[in-house]
Formats: C-alpha cells, structure tokens, sequence
C-alpha cells in the first residue's frame, strides 16, 4: 500500500524539480534566447522553459517509483522536443498527414514523434506488466495518454488542467499508481500559473511527457479490465483528435484550472 507520505513526496519532488528547472532555464538557457520563446493561439509571446522542466521533474520522481515510466516520459519529452524544434513550422497536423508524408519518402518531425513515443510506450508497458497482451495495451495507454495531452493542449490551462484533473482519481488506488498520478499532477501543477497566465507553454515537450506520465499511472494502477477501457478510449481520441481539440478549444475560460494544457502554435495533435 502506498502511504499518504509518498504521493505528497512524489508530487512535491515533481513539482519542485519543475520549479527550479525552469528558473535555472531562464538563467543560462542553452542557445539563443528566441530559440525559447513561441508565439502562442492569441499571438503573445510565451516561453518554452516550462515543457522541458516539466518533462524533466516528472522523469525523475516517475523513474524513482517505476525505472520504466521514468524512461517512457524521457523518449515522450525527447520526441516532443525533437518536433518542437523540428516541426515549428510544418503546418501538417494528424497522424493521415504525417504517414502519407512518409508515404511518399518524406520522413517528418511528426512521424519521428509517432513511431518513437509508441516504441517508448510498448518497451515501458513490456517491462511494467507480465502477460503479452496486457503489455501490448499498457503500450497502448501510454502512448495513447502522451497523444491525448497533447490534443488537449490549445490553449492555456487545457493540458495540466486535464492532467491534474485526469490524475486524482489515480491517488485513491493502491500501488505505485498513485505515486506515478502525484508526480504527473506535480508537475502540471508547478507550471500551470504560469500557463495559465500566458508566460510559459508546454509546448510538445511538455504535453508529451506529463501525457506520459499518466499513462504509466493507469497502467500501474490497473488490472486488464481497466487497461481495455483506457486504451479503447484512447483509440477513439486519437481517432476523433480534430473533435477532442476542439472541445478542449472551446472550454470556458472560467473552468480553465479544471479543464487542462498549454496551448499554443508550437504544440501540435501529432
């Protein structure tokens, strides 16, 4: 059983390693300094020291509970750095663009964050469950988990939101679950004023490992019953992306602590 003790120090250590990297970030960033900013959905100017922080305090507290999931939310934010980087300018979304774009010999950003968050996924959900098929769809969940942050996240406050909100129900299971939902919703929680206050996005570094990071906490925490529900619903988001990012889009401002991420130009559904 996971004491009370644990998830408040999983959540603390996220939370607290996510804080200080964005502070250092902001110090002695690598780089030219507009490498790290974006412009966000209104056209303000935001930073991206909050997607690699965020990635990298989550990692950390995940790694010290579960070594995989730690591993899993690294290759997430790794990808969903590689596109931000990458992929700042292609304006192709969805996994249809990026797979005839590959079709056709051309190898995106986008289709390097596919197949490399999926092989994370598959080889964390091969080493954190024992039966072929439940390792097949804790793959699934975590790649679908990191897929579905990232939809959400169009505007401020839609993917921590949606992580944190996501990741509670996840404290009140036995196991490392609920370490694994503390260190998610940590780390959402140390970005999310200054996401919300439009100085800081997740961008797909960001949005990639917190999605991660909950996937591995459902995974963790639940049997084969709840792994079928939770990729099944992953499937039909991803499926459905255009229509998941548009009702995140269309959430009131008012409800945004409790509606989810850091949406801006520089992160994108796939």
């Amino acid at each position: 059983m996971i004491s009370r003790t644990s998830r408040k120090a999983a959540f603390a250590s996220a939370a607290g390693v996510t804080r200080a990297g964005m502070a250092a970030l902001r110090k002695a960033a690598p780089g030219d300094a507009d490498r790290w900013r974006r412009k966000n959905y209104a056209g303000r100017t935001v930073e991206l020291y909050a997607g690699p922080a965020a990635a990298a305090g989550v990692a950390l507290a995940a790694g010290r509970v579960r070594p995989a999931a730690g591993f899993a939310v690294l290759a997430a934010g790794a990808c969903g750095a590689y596109d931000d980087v990458a992929g700042a300018g292609d304006p192709r979304r969805g996994f249809r663009a990026h797979l005839t774009a590959l079709r056709d010999g051309e190898v995106t950003s986008g289709a390097v964050k596919l197949f490399g968050i999926s092989a994370a996924g598959l080889a964390a959900g091969a080493v954190l469950k024992e039966r072929p098929l439940d390792k097949l769809l804790a793959g699934v969940v975590i790649a679908g988990a990191a897929h579905f942050v990232n939809l959400v996240d169009v505007a401020p406050g839609r993917a921590a939101g949606t992580v944190i909100a996501f990741g509670t129900p996840g404290l009140l299971r036995p196991g490392p679950g609920a370490e694994l939902a503390a260190a998610a919703m940590g780390a959402a929680a140390a970005v999310l004023p200054d996401d919300l206050g439009e100085r800081a996005m997740l961008g797909d570094t960001g949005a990639h490992a917190l999605g991660a990071a909950l996937g591995a906490a459902v995974v963790a925490g639940n049997g084969r019953t709840g792994l079928l529900a939770h990729a099944a619903a992953l499937v039909a988001a991803a499926v459905y992306g255009d229509r998941v990012s548009g009702a995140a889009r269309s959430w009131r401002r008012g409800v945004r602590v409790l509606g989810a991420g850091s949406g801006t130009t520089a992160s994108s559904p796939v």
